[in-house]
């Protein structure tokens, strides 16, 4: 039989696809590749989609999958949902299964991972309760300083909790896990599934990749910024090494997320990768949306024009409902949840919407607690939000809204109303409360049961926003426990626990203090989060409270001296500094900020002694990496400035500032296109990074690029004129 063949108004629809707008080079870049053999040496086998919150990704990345399997691609769409390289594998495995491709051995395998995992879980707990109870500053301190000890220094500790951390104490502790591990598991291969998956799961996906018929394969994995950190190294050995073996010469891989790729990782493979910078829509581009979708009133597409920036989400957000009426433009009493509803003028949906905010994510049922309807509603409701530009799907299903619309939702819900805020939070606590009590009437170990956990964690969050009075006490229980299910469940539990809402935080410490005001760690915290918030004088209120109460609380000495140094209080910083320093010597953190007062008081010896002291305490630390970068190109050390700052970058690779500094270091030794790199990324990650732009402006200079050099000058003088004369009088 005869093809049949396509009509115009088919391939219109085609590439009109879910109204899918700009973008274009992009998209056929990678259809294009996908018509090169990969012999060819034209083919790339990595794309990196990068660019702010809402300039549309996700939506890019999903369209690129789209073009992938109508070329016959077996194709897998892996998110932050995914929390590990075996949870990634496993969604790999679902998706291609779903596709009539199943991955057998890995499946398998995968099982046995599960398995011992939570057995190794139970060694954890055992070790958790085996563990003496050392005479500590603080209960909140051995709270942290067990969890660390559980994770066997594979979770990650954020933000002032850092702090507590007794680097002996985990380190014996992690002793004791491990000892404990293999005492449990005599097998080998066992021990490897818990300790080291990767090496035994990745080969044997490659084998299974490699007996596929497709055309091609291609993986889309997106919020890298979220899963980079433990995705792309695993990435780079595997499609760069043959330690795991051979990876199928017709695999495409596509990621996304907030920064460009690290090129201490990836910058010498340039001709196998394909960067895409995206960057908020042009007007041209902005106007052909909203066409597309029936707006064309000059006043609104002005006033979208103006509200959106160009975001793609926001844009397609507001064309959602394609507004026609003028009269609404330039309401100065518009609100930020006006931006993205503005005209929406059915007042159901508008409340649906605002009541979906609240849960950090949705399904069915999360949809039906949160909005307050009639029931024959509630699904042309749910059809409707589910349709909306700003609402996603993660891997496992459930919807979840955009940070870019999210965020600003909840702060004017919260402004709005205070008490009905509480409330709704506290209903929601409520609903996921009842819900995992049920979960949990039949599970014999319910912090090993994955639907038990994330209902709890719901719960947790709520609690949280509603600012119940136990809420902070227990949500550092359950990270505890949260430890010991492993470091997926801790990492997720940690992004409850530091959000970074300060004044959020610090409402819940108020609560915390006024239950237990002798509590030296919940002072101590509540001043740790005004330091950072760079509130100095209560900072300093705090610090002083929490050492009164407890003396030896070296953490609360550290901080109040960081505040100090930061006040302009050189001689208070070095007391406090180096009282916390004779209560643990071993105390990176207080080095590093001690050398911040030396270099203040112009003594780079001692800046550089103690920075060497805290980076041979803790090596793997980029803040102090940097530190001691900036200090040895103060000193006209560049070469070794440039070792330091590549470290950071490596470990990590949106340290915006290590960039700027590595770039000055490398201009000054006359490697001038690596520098303008530098340069180029600290200034596309942080547009208003005066001192980056004033850097970029002398190398422009020197490079014989006046025109540049202009342009450079011109920006800082918009952005802070009094630097522009010290500027200028550095120019050639």
């Amino acid at each position: 039989m005869a093809q049949a063949r396509p009509s115009l108004q088919g391939l219109i629809r085609q590439r009109s696809r879910a109204g899918f707008v700009g973008r274009a080079a992009e998209r056929a870049a990678f259809r294009a590749n996908l018509g090169t053999e990969p012999h060819d040496e034209r083919h790339r086998f990595r794309f990196h989609v990068h660019g702010n919150a809402g300039v549309g990704k996700t939506f890019l990345l999903r369209e690129l999958e789209q073009i992938a399997r109508e070329r016959g691609a077996l194709t897998a769409y892996v998110d932050d949902s995914a929390g590990s390289v075996p949870e990634a594998m496993a969604e790999i495995s679902r998706q291609f299964a779903a596709q009539g491709r199943r991955l057998k051995e890995l499946d398998r395998l995968l099982a046995a991972h599960r398995e011992r995992r939570h057995e190794a879980e139970l060694a954890a707990l055992a070790v958790l309760d085996t563990q003496p109870e050392e005479t500590g500053p603080s209960a909140g301190g051995r709270v942290v300083a067990r969890a660390g000890v559980v994770a066997a220094g594979m979770v990650p500790v954020v933000g002032p909790l850092a702090g507590m951390l007794d680097a002996e104490q985990l380190a014996q502790g992690a002793d004791r896990l491990r000892a404990s591990l293999i005492a449990r598991f005599r097998n080998h291969e066992d021990l490897r599934l818990v300790l080291a998956p990767g090496e035994v799961l990745t080969p044997v996906l490659l084998r299974e990749l490699s007996d596929t018929d497709a055309p091609w394969i291609a993986l889309f994995l997106d919020t890298y910024e979220r899963t980079g950190p433990y995705l792309d190294p695993w990435l780079h050995e595997t499609m760069t090494t043959d330690r795991h073996g051979d990876v199928p010469a017709t695999t495409v891989v596509a990621t996304a997320g907030r920064t460009p790729l690290d090129p201490a990782r990836w910058g010498g493979l340039a001709d196998f990768v394909t960067d895409l910078p995206l960057a908020p829509f042009t007007e041209t581009e902005t106007r052909g949306l909203l066409a597309a979708r029936g707006v064309t009133a000059e006043p609104v597409v002005e006033e979208v024009l103006r509200l959106t920036g160009g975001l793609p989400v926001l844009v397609s957000t507001l064309a959602e409902s394609r507004p026609t009426d003028p009269d609404d433009v330039g309401d100065p009493s518009a609100t930020a949840v006006d931006r993205f509803l503005k005209w929406e003028e059915n007042p159901a949906r508008r409340a649906a919407a605002l009541a979906c905010a609240l849960p950090r994510w949705l399904d069915g049922d999360v949809f039906r607690a949160a909005v307050d309807c009639p029931r024959e509603e509630l699904e042309p409701l749910h059809a409707w939000l589910r349709g909306m530009p700003f609402v996603g799907e993660d891997g496992g299903g459930r919807l979840r809204y955009h940070d870019v619309v999210r965020a600003p939702m909840l702060r004017a819900e919260r402004r709005r109303s205070p008490r009905g805020w509480a409330e709704r939070q506290r209903g929601l606590a409520r609903t996921f409360r009842a819900w995992r009590e049920e979960a949990g009437r039949d599970v014999a170990d319910l912090w090993a049961d994955d639907t038990w956990r994330d209902l709890r964690q719901a719960e947790a969050y709520h609690l949280l926003c509603a600012g119940a009075r136990e809420a902070l006490p227990q949500a550092l229980r359950d990270f505890v426990h949260a430890c010991g299910a492993g470091r997926v469940m801790a990492v997720r539990w940690a992004r409850v626990l530091d959000l970074g809402d300060h004044d959020g935080a610090v409402a819940d410490l108020d609560r915390a203090v006024a239950l237990e005001p002798d509590n030296a760690w919940y002072v101590a915290l509540r001043g740790e989060h005004h330091r950072i918030a760079g509130r100095d004088a209560e900072a300093i209120r705090d610090l002083t409270e929490a050492v009164r109460l407890d003396p030896a609380l070296g953490f609360a000495w550290a901080s109040r001296g960081a505040t100090h140094e930061r006040a302009g209080d050189p001689d208070a910083a070095l007391t406090d500094l180096g009282r916390a320093l004779d209560l643990d010597p071993d105390y990176a953190w207080a080095y590093a900020r001690r050398a911040r007062v030396w270099r203040a008081l112009g003594d780079p010896r001692r800046q550089l002694a103690d920075l060497d002291r805290a980076l041979a305490l803790n090596p793997d630390w980029p803040w102090a990496r940097c530190e001691r970068g900036d200090a040895l190109r103060a000193a006209g050390r560049d070469e070794e400035a440039v070792a330091d700052l590549d470290v950071a970058l490596s470990l990590d690779p949106v340290y915006t500032s290590a960039y700027a500094s590595r770039g000055e270091s490398l201009a000054r030794l006359g490697r001038h296109a690596e520098a303008l790199a530098d340069l180029n990324r600290a200034v596309e990650m942080r547009p208003g990074y005066v001192w980056a732009l004033c850097r970029r402006a002398l190398l422009h200079a020197a490079m014989g690029r006046p025109e540049e050099a202009r342009a450079d000058v011109e920006r800082v003088r918009e952005l802070d004129p009094a630097a522009v004369s010290s500027l200028v009088s550095e120019l050639p």
